[in-house]
């Protein structure tokens, strides 16, 4: 095992440090160790796996179900093949029950989950057509297989969370006559259950596990292509030239890079590493503590789940769920994805203000004309993928020609010149990669076809809004609250009780899983309340987000504070204070759905007002959370700055000009007081 890094080192990490970090935090990527025989075989699957996406999305002619089926037997299999019964534990038992490393027990459950997940899918449409909803005896016993290795899969490539929340799911289908209150329904059998789970695509072979197989994969490919021919270091290099000769540089070299990374990648973990080797060594060295430089790092890279034009796998699931074009999907994600950093680039400006930190001198940092003549090949994938998007084709009619473009450069690239060997690392890299989330796809599947199955979603929906209503009764009638209606208090609380719903699920969870399970739940109870679909998709998967950097269980911050040598607890609540922006703009666009740009009813005026009214109370919230703005500020300063910060989660001409009124006795003071110590200096 690699050395780990040491507390009080500032040195950049070597590759094999920086992958043990990621393995340790990062439970999809906890691959045992294998033997020679059995690496190359599951090489070649994985190869073969990217062969395969590649071929059908761009090229080839298959049925649905069938490639559903053909996507899932590569993801169960292989997880089978690469992950321990217990994370960290590569014994698998005595040699004798192991082939090359690989206990004979797992390749038993590979071969079966490979047998039932193509099962059905090879069956002729028409036989499938009559089982449905009268399931032979084979077919119950082929569908309890599948649902018990998906679980198991899950369980070990994403951890235990999402397996034990979908066996709840499952209880509540079988035992649903005895649920409380409006919970109550007729129950299922379990051949009934495994029919709708199984036999229809409601269940495991549902959207979740369809938009991983149609457009998932190949942009993860895509990210792993583009880092691979140099379109990762161009993005480091530009940042540093753009940002790293200002006050606290490497900071804000952090915050360009994972907004840069981001565009290619989806992954908070992956951004956080691959960005803050470099950059977590560099804030260090000019003066920030190693907890808030991890924090820097870990806040910037989960921006890169809601930056376009990957968004990690939620954009073409939103395509699938609001059957809307991607690119409209892009634009509405854009300014809330730079609101989120703005924010941190203004904490980060006032910590450096504060600790009078420097930027990083001439000689640190690359010659922009050197960068671009390097690196400038690098950049035209993406510009394609981008540009197909924008033009209206298909998401993976773009990721196609995007993979083409990723290897012509890469063969051509003097610089990042992609050879075979590469070429090889990077298809089996791709399908590795994707393989936790495949599973987690078809454990959601699971989920979503228990809550079609009984209506639990409608249900837990009227469970919220009536709770939300019942204590928007009750703050109405007290003074002075009772200026906010009833129906206003409402939809604020079930903000509320949706947002902590979402951060507490998403602490355990991969974001795209929580976002589908929780939409389920989220999206009737916002449409009870006028939410426009769109707004309530997005902001229950802004909220999944905020679970990377949210302790106890803040996997990005952590392995942050992993580089950086930190307290891993006090980098998350460190993550946590400077991400609060991206608590703030998802109540922002409920309020004002004109943020978004597609919503009904936009104009350039609303959307003019509600980003300077967002822009306003984000900085409100810096400034009160770091504690400085022209000088030192007291805490009563502090508190009254966040609380009238909040004024401008319902942006608009009249809250702004009330906002600034009462913040400029504060605005004086300091004025006052920046003064003075100017004049004592």
């Amino acid at each position: 095992m690699a050395a780990r890094p040491k507390p009080d080192t500032d040195r950049e990490l070597t590759a094999e440090e920086l992958h043990e970090i990621e393995r340790k935090y990062d439970p999809e990527l906890a691959f045992r160790p294998t033997g020679r025989g059995i690496a190359l075989f599951i090489s070649v699957c994985l190869v073969a796996m990217s062969v395969y996406h590649f071929y059908a999305s761009g090229f080839g002619l298959i049925r649905e179900l069938l490639h559903r089926g053909i996507h899932l037997s590569f993801v169960l299999g292989l997880v089978f093949l690469l992950f321990s019964w217990r994370r960290g534990d590569a014994s698998g038992g005595p040699a004798w029950l192991r082939v090359s490393g690989v206990p004979v027990l797992d390749i038993l459950f590979a071969l079966l989950a490979v047998g039932a997940a193509i099962y059905l899918p090879l069956l002729p449409p028409e036989v499938v057509s009559i089982r449905v909803g009268n399931p032979s005896d084979t077919d119950v016993l082929m569908g309890t297989a599948l649902l018990v290795l998906t679980l198991e899969a899950t369980r070990r490539s994403v951890g235990p969370t999402l397996p034990i929340i979908a066996l709840v799911f499952v209880g509540f289908a079988i035992f649903g006559p005895w649920a409380p209150g409006a919970l109550k329904h007729g129950g299922a059998s379990w051949p009934g259950l495994i029919n709708h789970l199984y036999m229809t695509n409601q269940g495991i072979y549902g959207i979740a596990i369809g938009v991983m197989a149609q457009y998932v994969f190949l942009f993860i490919l895509f990210g792993v292509l583009a880092t691979r021919i140099g379109l990762g270091q161009l993005f480091i290099d530009l940042a540093m030239v753009i940002a790293g000769r200002y006050a606290g540089g490497p900071a804000k070299v952090a915050i360009f890079s994972s907004a840069f990374m981001g565009t290619i990648s989806g992954s908070s973990i992956a951004n956080t590493v691959t960005t803050g080797a470099l950059t977590i060594p560099a804030m260090k060295r000019v003066g920030y503590p190693a907890h808030f430089a991890g924090a820097v790092e870990a806040t910037s890279s989960t921006g890169g789940q809601i930056t376009p034009p990957i968004l990690g796998a939620a954009a073409f699931i939103m395509v699938e769920y609001l059957e809307i074009p991607l690119r409209d999907i892009l634009a509405a994600a854009l300014f809330p994805a730079l609101l989120h950093y703005f924010g941190i680039f203004i904490m980060v400006h006032l910590e450096a203000r504060k600790l009078g930190l420097r930027g990083l001198r001439a000689e640190e940092l690359p010659k922009a004309g050197l960068v671009l003549r390097e690196h400038w090949l690098s950049i035209i994938p993406l510009a394609i993928l981008v540009y197909l998007i924008l033009s209206g084709k298909t998401p993976d009619y773009a990721a196609v020609y995007g993979i083409i473009a990723c290897v012509v450069v890469g063969f051509l690239n003097p610089v990042n010149r992609l050879t075979l060997r590469d070429l090889w690392q990077a298809l089996a890299d791709g399908a590795r990669n994707t393989l936790a989330v495949g599973a987690a796809a078809a454990t959601v599947g699971v989920v979503v076809g228990v809550v079609t199955l009984t209506g639990v979603g409608f249900r837990l929906g009227y469970v919220v809004v009536q709770t939300a209503t019942d204590l928007g009764t009750t703050l109405s009638a007290l003074w002075p609250l009772s200026v906010f209606t009833v129906q206003q208090w409402a939809l604020f609380v079930s903000l509320i009780l949706i947002a902590i719903s979402c951060i507490i699920m998403g602490a355990g969870i991969p974001t795209t899983a929580t976002y589908i399970i929780l939409v389920a739940v989220a999206a009737p109870a916002l449409a009870q309340l006028q939410v426009e679909p769109l707004v309530a998709h997005f902001f229950v998967f802004y909220y999944g987000v905020l679970a990377d950097i949210t302790p106890p269980v803040a996997l990005a911050a952590y392995a942050a504070a992993g580089i950086a040598g930190a307290n891993p607890f006090r980098t998350g609540n460190t993550a946590f204070r400077l991400g609060i922006a991206k608590a703030l703009v998802p109540f922002v666009f409920v309020y004002s759905p004109a943020l978004l740009i597609v919503t009904e009813g936009f104009t350039w005026a609303a959307f003019a007002i509600t980003l300077t009214g967002a822009m306003l109370g984000i900085a409100g919230l810096g400034v009160a959370f770091s504690g400085y703005f022209l000088a030192m500020m007291s805490r009563a300063e502090r508190w009254w700055v966040g609380l009238v910060s909040l004024f401008f989660i319902a942006p608009g001409v009249q809250t702004m000009a009330l906002g600034l009124l009462l913040w400029s006795p504060v605005f004086v003071l300091q004025w006052r007081r920046y003064r003075s110590e100017r004049a004592t200096a």
